[in-house]
């Protein structure tokens, strides 16, 4: 039985409708695929309470957890591990996302989700935006 890793992801939209995408780093596990901003959920965290964290880390952004709106998650297997991810809704944060950990970002359309290679567990979570047109 492989070991479950939980993180939360967040779909951070802007006021044209796109949505946040970051680039894994060089030296990241699974670098080059973008993926939504978030991560690891701590001991004692709750995954809205890991976001405000992993946004305020990765991007320089502030976030009220009562912004955060779970929309779905993804369920996953990988060799090394299985994923739960938690993945919300965000419209709302004060300050400018910056790449504060060497990822790349970008603002993308919907449409366009899959034009960006993505990790295996994050194609559900880019289905379910793609057949919802947002949030």
């Amino acid at each position: 039985m492989s070991r479950v890793l939980y993180v939360a992801a967040v779909a951070m939209f802007n006021p044209s409708g796109q949505v946040l995408l970051a680039q894994r780093p060089a030296g990241k596990p699974m670098a080059g695929l973008w993926e939504f901003p978030g991560g690891k959920i701590e001991g004692g965290e709750r995954p809205d309470e890991a976001l405000v964290r992993e946004l305020s880390e990765e991007l320089g952004i502030k976030v009220n957890k009562t912004s955060l709106r779970p929309v779905t998650f993804a369920s996953h297997d990988y060799a090394e591990f299985h994923l739960f991810m938690p993945l919300f809704a965000l419209t709302d944060w004060v300050g400018t996302p910056e790449p504060k950990e060497g990822q790349i970002l970008a603002w993308v359309g919907i449409e366009h989700l899959f034009d960006y290679p993505c990790p295996e567990a994050d194609l559900p979570l880019f289905e379910f935006l793609s057949a919802r047109s947002g949030i």
